[in-house]
């Protein structure tokens, strides 16, 4: 199957987004069909995850975590700052979000879905999923960020669970984007 790549654009704006308090979370579960569930990959390995990366991202040309090398990509994933939660749909992984502790502050640092499972619900699931874990596990600020070479829902959805924006860059298009 070909790969439908998003456009490029000249630009590329970069949106940073954060909640400041469990109480700005606005969670959008919904009531989970029967063979989805969601579960923390407690070890991942490097190709498994290069598996999610590249399935969810791909198409959106994510690349960083393609172009680093196995050893610091375990380093990584072996970190106890780093959980990766995995979306499965009837045992098949569906998307993933990678939470990233950074002293009293959690990043979403990676979200999203294959996009077969996209326009089901579900990534309002695994986001809202997500940022509850990155709330009990003692954040004191949950942050994210996005662009505009991600999916065309991020930012709606990243909004709609309570995030506000408080910072937006623009550079040229980086070429790393461009191939």
């Amino acid at each position: 199957m070909a790969v439908a790549y998003v456009d490029v654009p000249e630009t590329l704006v970069t949106t940073y987004l954060q909640m400041m308090s469990p109480d700005q979370f606005r969670p959008a579960f919904v009531s989970t069909p029967r063979g989805v569930e969601i579960l923390e990959c407690e070890a991942p390995d490097v190709d498994f995850y290069r598996f999610l990366y590249s399935s969810v991202g791909y198409h959106l040309r994510w690349r960083d975590r393609l172009l680093v090398s196995d050893m610091e990509l375990s380093t990584v994933l072996r970190s106890p700052n780093t959980s990766i939660h995995v979306l499965y749909v009837h045992g098949t992984p569906a998307g993933y979000v990678e939470l990233e502790k950074q002293g009293q502050d959690t990043e979403v640092a990676y979200f999203g879905l294959r996009p077969q499972y996209q326009g089901r619900g579900l990534g309002k699931h695994l986001l809202s999923y997500g940022i509850a874990r990155a709330w009990e596990g003692g954040a004191r600020r949950v942050w994210v960020h996005t662009c505009n070479m991600d999916g065309q829902h991020a930012l709606i959805n990243y909004t709609k669970r309570g995030f506000s924006v408080y910072r937006v860059d623009e550079q040229p298009m980086p070429d790393r984007y461009r191939s």
